[in-house]
This record gives C-alpha cells, structure tokens and sequence, in this order.
C-alpha cells in the first residue's frame, strides 16, 4: 500500500478535503468521540462562561447612562443576575434527568404543551444560537483591538474569518473540537479568577487597583422616575446576557459519555458555579477600580473618542490590577479574545443537534439529521456559519449593537420549557397517588423527586418569565423586535415544513391498490451524434433485455438528422433508428409527445431514457459542455411511467476526482482495435431490433 493511500475500507476523500477536515471515521467509532466531563465543559458551556466577559460591562453600561451615581444599583442587579442564574441551572438539572434525548426546551415543550409552543421554542434558541455566535465573535474581536487598536478598520474581516476558522475546527468532529478549546477556556477560567484574587487582596491591603476612565465624568441624560426605573431594568436585561448557554449542556447530553445524565448535570454544575465566581468578582473589582464604561465614548469627559476605541471592561480591570502593557495583561486579553471567540463553539454544538432533533421530527429539512464524514451534523454547522457571518456583515460587527438582538430568544425558551417541566411533574404526581407512594416505595420516591422538581421548575418558570417580560420591555425599541419578527416567521415556516413532509408521506403511503406487473418495456437511447457514449447507452440498454430498444434523435437541424441518418447505416448498427422533428428546437416536448403516441399504439408501456453524460475533473469543464442530459432528466421525470437511466462517459480529466481514466468499452481490446458496435451487439435478442410501427 502507497504512503498517501486510505485504510482498507475506508472511502478516499480530496486531498484538500482530507487536510481540513481530516479521514472519514466509522459510526463504530461514535462511543469513541463521545465526551467526558473535563471535555464537555469548554465545548457546552464556553458560552456561559465567556459571557461573564461582556455581561458586567453591558451592565454597568447601561447604568452609566444616567450618570455616575446609577452604579450604586449594580452590587444589587449583580445579585439579582446571580439568584437568577442559581435558579436557571437548578431547573435545568431536573430537564437533564426528565428528557435526556437532546431535544432540550424543545422537546419539553412539545411533549407537554404542544406543537405550536414546541416550534416557537425550537425557533427562538435557532435565532438565539445564530446571535450566540454574532456575538460572541464580535466581542472577541472587540476584545483584541483594545489591545491592538489599529486593527479596527478590518472590524469585520476579523469577525468572518474567525467564523469560518470556527467552522472548520468544529467540522472535524467534536473530540478534536474540545482537544483545540480546552486550553484556551481553562486558561481563561484560571487568569480571570486569579485576576479577581489579585484585585481584592490588594483592595484588602489598601492598594486597590484604579481603570484608566476611573478619572472620565459622564455626561448623564436627564431621566424622570419612570425613566430611571426603566434604565435599572434595562441594565438588569443586559447583565442577564450571562444565563446565556445554559440550555447548551440539556441539549448536548446525547454527546456525553455514560452515565449520560449524571455527567450533563455535573458539568452543568461546574459551569454555573465557575459563572457565579466570575461574573460577581468582575462586577466587584470592576466597581472597585471605578471602570466608567460608556455607551456612546464621547459622553465620557476627558477621553478623545475621535482618535481611540474605547477599552473594554476587562482590558480595564486587568491594566489596573496588573498594569497596562504587562505580561499577565496581554495574557488575559488573549485569553479573553480566544474564550470569547470559542464561545460561538457552543452554538456549534447546540445548532446541529437541535436541527437534527427537528429534522427527524419532521420540521426542519431530512439533511440537517444526516451525520457528515467527521461524525457530526455538518449540514448544520455549515448553515449556522453562513448565517452568523450575514449576521455580522450586516450589523458591522458592532457588539452594542447585536447585544441588544441577544437573549431574547434563549429567555422565551427558559419561560416556556420552565413550564412545560412544571405540567411534567404535576402529570407525576397526579399519575401517583400518596396511597401508592406509601405502599410503594420506588413510587414514593419518583412522586418526592417530582414535588421537588415541581417547586424548582416552578420558581425558575416564575423567574425566567419575569425576566422575558423584563427583557422585552427594555430592548423591544432597541432593535429586539427583529428576534420577535424572526421567531413567528422562522416558527411557521417550520410548522409549513412540517405539513409538508406529512403530506408527501400520506402519499406516497403504501397500500392495497398497488399493483406489481407492467405492461411493456421499452428502452429509448438519446442519440445526439454516434459517439462512444452513446454506443456506450446502446450496449447498457441491450444488456438490460428490455422488450424493445429504441434509438431516439430529437431532429432541431435537417442536415445533421440525415448526417447522423447515414453514419448510422454505414456502422450498421443493430438499433433502429428513429427521427423525430422539433421545429421549436425544445426536446422535452417532443419526446413526451412521442411517448404518448407510441402508447396510444402499443399499450401502456414503462419507459426507460437512457442518457448519456459527461463526467468532467475540472470545475470549468462544466461551462463548456450544455448539460443537457440533466435538463432533459429532469423534465422527462415529470412523464408518468418513464424512468431515467444516466449512463456516465468518464472523460480523461475525471482521473482527477476518479483516480482514473474512462475505462475501454466490453468488447474493445487493450491493443486499440477501433470499437465495433456490431460485434459487441452481435449477440442481442432480435425482439429487442424491431422498429415500432408508425
């Protein structure tokens, strides 16, 4: 075996396609790729993490609107964000261990509260997955040019192709995706802890650190009562960006390893307790170094917002604590960028399987569930890809912009999927009675496991839906209406897919009414010229023993009919030949009128076309031949009783896709003796010879 040829078995792939991607795995292999827990937490829950990153800054910004006094609210939202996100992961535990599938809030939704509220969820965390990674991209890239500003102009160059770097990692299989996301999380998750344990051991001993706009005022919008409570609201809506991808881990437990549930809620576990230490630590040391953080910079007095960007907050938090330019401040930048970055991965791992759960329910397209060479549902990650970067060409990259688009769609599957878990418990305790829980005890158990997740699931339904109404109220006029436009129509067309395939399967329902037994079979070669293909179609056609073999030539110029007329009879082929006019130069037509007169004459014959075509290396040999044969397939398939039968003619550049040159015909020897049709027919059945009569 050759150092560049594939394993026995193992299907051979482009050399372009094998250096990206990698060789094609086996579904034996799918335990082998399934993650352990240390694995699973950069992969499903990066998102969450990360978004501690931009969380408090989002917070604090909003917050600044009104002047510097406002941020004597933030200890206050910051704890009311921690309640919450406690509450959100404690829910989730119980959704893990009740609907494991992958199906998540969806799959809650639908089985307990019904179809339409099933697809308004799938629908909202489709958009919330696509504006995860719109997000989490433009914040990374937001996070590298305060670092190295002059990298602004190619704002949204960066955000692409960090995209599409994203897709190609993920596109090789989810190990080799956790192998390359593991570091830069953990890194992550270590510098930023060990940020906050710089920033308040120096608080503590007097030397608290102090951000570079500590110095800046504001200029504050004069707000009534109303506004002001509204603007805490609203800077409430925003620190809640940090829930985010909490719903990731509930729809990725088929992706674990065994104990499946046990590991998705452990994990779940870790990334809410990692979140709570860092999103309330960055708030603290953020407020302790007096980080002013404005949505419009030039509202800060004192910085010249014409000629620099504004630093983000943790580029802040960590010149202070550490100094501006030093090693542990380019370190947690890096760090940032990358974790931020990585953060679009849990979309990319919860996108697919969402898609790939409503595809086998029949509301998203049959591809989105078919599983690409590298174990994983490309189709979907490709189609996630395309869209984000749409996404970002569109709002520029701008994060203020796209974050006030963001959690609108994973909060309205929180409330609804919260609800759905609360029919499901109360069905439980319905279904056992306290007679039988006192007589049996593994239905006592079930029936306390269920008032406990009553009460879990109905606190964090109360919550979550508070905070929708929250959220709504306070980003609707700030572009959220988009994700409301988007969800209904992104609902229904899933609804309309849905009909669709249930349509399509009624039809084509099997039944007692099916018959087995045709009546006649006629072969029709399409002869254009007497070329090796098309002897090639004859010899396929003859071989198939059909009960009559005809060669048919769709006549739009008279000299070229006769010419072929005449080389026909001088090779002496054994097929009859028939001419058929087509004034109007179109060949569908005619053919089909064919067919139908042949029948009116003979019976209800099944048809069978043959076509030749051309098999081509190079992209560009497809513009110079007409791809008839495709054309014409495609109109002749809407011909009751007619089958196609492409019949392939591998031109010499095939090699290229192949691995080899078009092979002699059955009958042509090696030395290169000219091809001769009527040796090869020679031995045809002579029923197959007859000319129909006209």
């Amino acid at each position: 075996m050759t150092p560049d040829a594939p394993e026995s078995g193992v299907p051979e792939t482009p050399v372009a396609k094998r250096i990206l991607l990698g060789q094609p795995l086996s579904s034996d292999a799918m335990d082998e790729h399934l993650l352990p827990k240390k694995m699973a937490l950069p992969i499903f829950a990066s998102d969450a993490l990360s978004s501690v990153a931009y969380a408090p800054q989002e917070l604090l910004m909003i917050l600044l609107t009104g002047g510097l006094a406002f941020l004597a609210f933030s200890p206050w939202i910051a704890a009311a964000v921690v309640v919450l996100l406690s509450v959100v992961v404690l829910s989730y535990r119980q959704l893990i261990k009740a609907y494991p599938s992958g199906g998540g809030d969806y799959e809650v939704a639908r089985t307990n509260l019904g179809e339409v509220p099933g697809v308004v969820v799938a629908a909202a965390l489709l958009v919330d997955y696509v504006l995860t990674v719109a997000v989490s991209v433009a914040s990374g890239v937001d996070n590298i040019i305060s670092a190295l500003p002059g990298l602004d102009p190619a704002r949204v160059e960066l955000a692409i192709g960090f995209v599409v770097v994203i897709v190609l990692i993920n596109l090789r299989g989810v190990r080799e995706a956790s192998l390359v996301f593991a570091i830069p999380t953990y890194v992550f998750i270590g510098s930023v802890v060990f940020m906050i344990g710089t920033g308040l051991v120096r608080t503590a001993l007097g030397d608290p650190p102090v951000a570079s706009s500590a110095e800046f005022a504001v200029q504050a919008e004069s707000l009534s009562q109303a506004a002001v409570i509204l603007l805490v609201l609203r800077a409430f809506s925003s620190g809640c960006s940090a829930l985010t991808g909490v719903e990731a881990v509930s729809n990725g437990v088929p992706a674990f390893r065994r104990p499946k549930v046990r590991n998705a809620q452990t994990t779940l576990t870790m990334m809410g307790g990692v979140a709570i230490l860092m999103f309330a630590g960055l708030t603290t040391l953020a407020l302790v170094s007096g980080v002013h953080y404005a949505e419009d910079p030039c509202t800060l007095v004192g910085f010249d917002c014409a000629n620099q960007p504004q630093p983000s907050l943790m580029a802040q938090v960590a010149a202070a604590t550490f100094g501006m330019g030093s090693i542990p401040f380019y370190l947690i930048q890096a760090a940032t960028a990358l974790v931020l970055l990585l953060a679009a991965n849990t979309a990319f791992n919860g996108f697919p399987l969402l898609g790939a759960v409503l595809a086998r329910d029949g509301y998203a397209p049959k591809a989105l569930n078919t599983r690409g060479d590298r174990l994983v549902f490309s189709n979907g990650m490709l189609v996630l890809g395309l869209i984000a970067i749409a996404v970002l060409v569109i709002y520029q990259a701008n994060l203020t912009t796209l974050i006030q688009l963001y959690i609108i769609g994973v909060f309205v599957s929180f409330s609804i999927g919260q609800i759905g878990m609360v029919r499901h418990w109360r069905r439980i305790i319905r279904a056992t009675t306290r007679v039988e829980a006192r007589r049996d005890p593994a239905s006592g158990l079930e029936r306390r496991g269920a008032i406990t997740g009553l009460i879990i699931n109905t606190t964090g339904a109360t919550f979550t839906a508070a905070v929708l109404v929250i959220v709504t109220v306070t980003k609707f006029t700030h572009g959220a209406w988009l994700v409301f436009l988007a969800i209904p129509i992104l609902a229904t067309l899933m609804l309309g897919v849905n009909r669709y395939y249930r349509d399509v399967e009624h039809e084509i329902r099997m039944d007692d009414e099916i018959h087995f037994g045709s009546d006649g079979d006629v072969a029709l070669v399409m002869v254009s010229r007497l070329q090796k293909p098309v002897a090639k179609a004859l010899d396929y056609a003859m071989a198939a023993r059909h009960d009559k073999t005809i060669a048919l030539h769709v006549a739009t110029d008279h000299e070229d009919a006769d010419a072929l007329q005449e080389e026909w009879k001088a090779h002496g082929i054994p097929i009859p030949l028939v001419i058929i006019d087509s004034p109007y130069r179109t060949y569908a037509g005619p053919i089909g009128e064919f067919i139908r007169r042949y029948r009116e004459k003979n019976g209800p014959a099944v048809m069978t076309v043959y076509l030749p075509q051309y098999i081509v290396g190079h992209w560009w040999e497809t513009l110079l031949h007409n791809r008839r044969s495709r054309r014409l397939a495609q109109q002749l398939m809407l011909i009751h009783g007619v089958t196609i039968t492409l019949v392939p003619w591998l031109l010499d550049s095939s090699e290229l896709i192949y691995g080899r040159r078009s092979r002699p015909l059955p009958g042509q020897e090696r030395a290169g003796r000219p091809y001769d049709p009527v040796e090869n027919f020679e031995h045809a059945e002579h029923s197959s010879l007859e000319r129909p009569q006209d």
